[in-house]
């Protein structure tokens, strides 16, 4: 297996579709992930929960992923967002990711009816061992209907070879506690609540995997090297100075509010799919005044007019 070190900033890019057609809009993908490249976030992850995955078909799906690879360029790591509702699927999956380049998949266990831990082990197991690049398990009740408990996440990790790291998106900063406390500190674990980004690092958090880069790089960045530096109350008044694009990111939907953001910043990356719907006026008023207030240059013509 190819060892690959994960830490810092995993930038999430949205994916673009095409006014046209409708169907993802590979030239502006390549764009936004080449900022964020340039922007020196430490890795790039394509077709999670932000890259609108579960709205794509199998071949729109490849073709992302194939897409934001070659736009990575092998400058810094590709993370490459896994989720489907069967095995046989998400093997599929990771093996076409891992062809394309990606250096590691993100596995979320989406499933209809519930999973027991068997049921959970077998599916990362039967992934991993079809794979020969490290799998990441991710864990987010909210948008998967499966709740990966600490114990169970150490148990693969130490258990499956290339199972090599976790991704903690509950929103409980106990769980990333007993994470490090489980593995003595060796597991390495990511953060995906963005509202918990300074707790996270302090519990111990490799990285932070966040959609905020595409609009806010310099201070997700910023709080990142806070934190390694030991400068904690510089770490404090960056995320302080964030935080409320962070909530209002999350509480109004990834895609909706991050697609709304980006147009704001001048790039119009088109709608998110259906059922999804596009930030409101209010809403992106709402959100173009909490960008300007934390530092962002928006576009003029992009601001909605009192």
């Amino acid at each position: 297996m190819a060892a690959t070190t994960l830490e810092g900033i995993i930038a999430y890019p949205v994916t673009p579709f095409s006014a046209a057609d409708g169907g993802p809009d590979l030239a502006r993908l390549t764009e936004l992930i080449d900022r964020l490249v340039r922007s020196g976030c430490h890795a790039i992850a394509p077709l999670g929960s932000t890259g609108e995955s579960a709205y794509l078909d199998d071949q729109e799906w490849y073709t992302a992923a194939e897409a934001s690879v070659a736009a990575v360029a092998g400058r810094v790591p590709t993370v490459v967002g896994i989720a489907d509702l069967t095995t046989r699927s998400a093997v599929r999956r990771a093996r076409f990711a891992e062809r394309a380049g990606a250096d590691v998949v993100m596995v979320l266990p989406l499933s209809y009816w519930r999973l027991d831990e068997r049921e959970i082990t077998r599916h990362y197991t039967e992934i991993a061992d079809a794979i020969g690049i490290p799998l990441m398990i991710y864990n987010n009740p909210a948008t998967a209907g499966v709740d990966l408990g600490p114990e169970l996440m150490h148990r693969l990790v130490d258990q499956v070879e290339n199972i090599t790291m976790v991704k903690e998106s509950s929103g409980d900063i106990q769980r990333m506690h007993r994470l490090t406390q489980l593995s003595d500190g060796a597991l390495p674990f990511y953060n995906g609540s963005n509202p918990l980004a300074l707790e996270a690092f302090a519990a111990g958090a490799a990285g932070w995997c966040t959609a905020a880069p595409c609009l806010v790089p310099d201070l997700t960045l910023d709080l990142y090297r806070a934190v390694r530096g030991g400068d904690l109350d510089t770490a404090r008044r960056v995320f302080y100075r964030q935080l409320p694009v962070l909530r209002f990111l999350l509480d109004g939907g990834l895609p909706t509010t991050v697609k709304a953001g980006l147009a704001l910043c001048g790039l119009d990356v088109g709608e998110p799919r259906r059922p999804l719907l596009p930030l409101d006026g209010a809403g992106t008023a709402r959100l173009a005044a909490l960008l300007s207030a934390a530092g962002v240059a928006l576009a003029a013509d992009a601001v909605p007019k009192a």
